[in-house]
């Protein structure tokens, strides 16, 4: 007696969108570090290319290998247009749009005269780092510190209000005490700038108090801007220790493309498609 196969081999398509959208699985390791050292590679030539000594001399060599690495890229991004079932979901997403913006550059060179300045956007090849890093191990935490900063939303626009505000009455105290003196505070305005600079410890310099009384005051203003600059630290740790841990994986929807799926998710958290049968 024969018995019919229930489980149906997974497709070419289903097993392109595991190994290119998902990292749990070793190909799609292999495939993520891969293109993790192409991207540095890439943006490592966008530098030297930037450098004039070095691009008279070895143009020829960034140009092609530039052209390789374009085409590389240009094979990935339509291996993910087609991998998924509704590619408009990839091509308007916004690592979709960073992929197109960070390819096109090269090609655009070749139709229109005077866009070397676009070479600039192919450093946005470093912002597909963000993907390639979503190892389960990390994607827990990831998660757990956006939700912490969301919290923390509020308490940190008013600690920033709070700073603006000090700031000012700072910068108009300093032009009340150094403006009649050669020390740079020429204005209220310019007087806040310098407030804000020493507050947050930077320390430019280009403006400095010069009597007994305003270096009094800047003293205080470096010693409270170490606290100032702790307090926002302390709002997020709080927060970030209130989160549950949540284990997720990098399973990705071939439906509609979502992540950040739990590690015993059937179902898509986003249309419902079963992850299990793509």
């Amino acid at each position: 007696m024969t018995t019919k196969k229930t489980n149906k081999s997974p497709n070419w398509k289903s097993k392109l969108h595991e190994i290119i959208y998902e990292a749990d699985t070793p190909a799609g390791k292999l495939f993520d570090l891969i293109l993790l050292i192409v991207i540095i590679v890439s943006i490592v030539f966008v530098m030297l290319e930037s450098v004039t000594s070095i691009d008279t001399k070895y143009h020829d060599l960034l140009n092609v290998s530039e052209w390789i690495i374009t085409i590389l890229f240009s094979l990935e991004y339509i291996a993910r247009v087609i991998s998924v079932k509704r590619p408009s979901k990839y091509i308007f997403s916004f690592y979709g749009l960073i992929d197109f913006l960070s390819t096109v550059p090269k090609y655009l060179s070749l139709l229109f005269v005077g866009t070397h300045a676009l070479v600039a956007l192919r450093a946005l090849r470093l912002l597909r780092i963000f993907r390639i890093l979503k190892l389960a191990r990390y994607i827990g935490e990831s998660n757990q510190l956006m939700k912490a900063l969301k919290a923390s939303k509020a308490k940190i626009s008013v600690f920033l209000f709070f700073v603006l505000i000090l700031s000012i009455i700072l910068g108009t105290v300093m032009y009340l005490v150094e403006g009649d003196q050669d020390s740079g505070f020429t204005s209220i305005p310019r007087s806040v700038y310098w407030a804000i600079v020493t507050l947050t410890t930077v320390g430019y310099g280009d403006i400095a108090p010069i009597t007994p009384l305003g270096q009094l005051i800047a003293s205080l203003i470096m010693i409270l801007g170490y606290g100032i600059i702790a307090i926002p630290t302390g709002i997020v740790s709080v927060e970030y220790s209130n989160q549950k841990d949540i284990d997720v994986n990098t399973k990705s929807c071939h439906n509609c493309g979502a992540e950040h799926h739990n590690d015993q998710a059937i179902f898509c958290h986003n249309c419902g498609h079963n992850l299990e049968n793509d």
